[in-house]
């Protein structure tokens, strides 16, 4: 839609002017500037009437008269045409740009660690109690102020990769994401995101299955594979409420496209916004696929072999891609207090986000208040401990301290 802007300077003319402002500046095409008579001033109508009739008497005396009629308009109509508006002030710049990557993950001066123990047998410990916990930041213990199991509500990001990869069981994770809203509490919520060669917010954040199920609907496959970018737009701009634990759960093989952010980014990205990441991972089902297909390949005649060459390289470097993707995976996780899930099979998809579920309503968030009190925006590392040797303890390795 044209927007029409109103000229400055006819909105500027004093009131009985309009006609001279519009001669100046509103005339007709191909008029040269100049409306009919009818809209003249009175002034210049007369002196219209006079030109023609001494025009015909004496060319010379009817132009002399013109000019004396026209140098007795009042002032106030010659300068209206002179007129030109006081420029609108400029707007005031801010005086200092915030950066980016000034990020402050830390607000205040006690810290909400959320944290996962599992016992030797991997099943979830939840009958501790705060003298169970011992806790460290850069090496020294600190006080646990408090400790609470299941309270404190989560807001979670659930990703999806729509990549040529996940495209054909993509019915399987909506499946799957459902049944894992179904198992939230009441003041939980969830947003989805789809990731391919580009990053779509599909839903923000809702307690509502059935929005939910409306934006599952809206995932469309893709081609590329933009993990990274995903994992930032869920870490930074999908910010939780205050006091609330943050979670990404994200369906992918890892594979970045290399068209976007780094895998160190999105780690660190992860890191100062305090968000905990679990990564549903297809890679062992790729990797089972691309293993039978090389086996079949390999299998040949020497001629077919030969033959295969280059598809037998592609899937020996797709593979690699797997090994070096599941490493990564691995490294995001444990860094951020989650953990990675290796499904065998998409038919699995709903009991892997159902165990993540369980894992969210059997999690511990501990507060404490940093003996360091430093707003430097340097890394405090962290680490969590209990009293048990056997617990294996998941927590998120650390926070950035605010900035002055």
């Amino acid at each position: 839609m044209t927007q029409v802007t109103p000229n400055p300077r006819l909105e500027a003319a004093p009131t009985g002017l309009g006609e001279i402002s519009l001669m100046a500046h509103a005339a007709p095409a191909g008029s040269a500037g100049i409306l009919p008579a009818a809209t003249w001033p009175p002034t210049l109508r007369q002196t219209g009437c006079l030109r023609s009739q001494l025009m015909r008497a004496s060319p010379l005396l009817s132009t002399a008269l013109l000019l004396c009629c026209w140098f007795m308009l009042p002032a106030p109509i010659l300068s209206a045409q002179s007129r030109t508006p006081a420029p609108s002030p400029s707007p005031k710049q801010d005086e200092q740009e915030i950066d980016p990557d000034d990020v402050i993950s830390v607000n205040t001066t006690e810290i909400l660690l959320p944290v996962t123990v599992r016992d030797a047998g991997g099943a979830l410990v939840s009958n501790l109690t705060r003298r169970d916990f011992r806790i460290f930041e850069d090496g020294a213990e600190q006080s646990l102020s408090d400790l609470s199991l299941r309270n404190v509500p989560v807001d979670v990001a659930l990703i999806v990769d729509a990549s040529s990869s996940v495209a054909t069981n993509l019915e399987d994770f909506r499946q799957a994401a459902e049944g894992f809203a179904s198992h939230l509490a009441n003041d939980d919520r969830v947003s989805l995101i789809q990731f391919d060669d580009r990053v779509v917010m599909l839903q923000d954040w809702t307690g509502s299955l059935v929005q939910l199920r409306r934006a599952l609907r809206r995932i469309v496959p893709g081609m590329f594979t933009r993990f990274h970018d995903a994992v930032l737009l869920g870490a930074r701009d999908q910010l939780p409420r205050p006091n609330a634990r943050h979670a990404i759960i994200v369906l992918t093989d890892g594979i970045d496209s290399g068209r976007g952010s780094s895998f160190d980014a999105a780690l660190r990205g992860a890191l100062q916004a305090q968000t905990t990441i679990y990564v549903v991972s297809n890679t062992q089902i790729e990797r089972a696929r691309k293993q039978e297909e090389l086996s079949t390949l390999l299998s040949g005649s020497d001629s077919a072999v030969r033959f295969n060459q280059l598809h037998i390289d592609d899937l020996r470097l797709g593979l690699e891609a797997l090994n070096e993707s599941e490493r990564h995976l691995e490294q995001l996780t444990v860094a951020t207090g989650g953990r990675l899930y290796k499904p065998v099979s998409f038919n699995d998809l709903e009991r892997t986000y159902a165990e993540v579920a369980d894992e969210l309503r059997h999690q511990y968030t501990l507060y404490y208040s940093p003996l360091n009190s430093k707003r430097d925006g340097q890394f405090r590392r962290v680490r969590v401990e209990t009293t048990n040797p056997q617990h294996r303890v998941a927590a998120r390795i650390g926070y950035y301290a605010p900035k002055r």
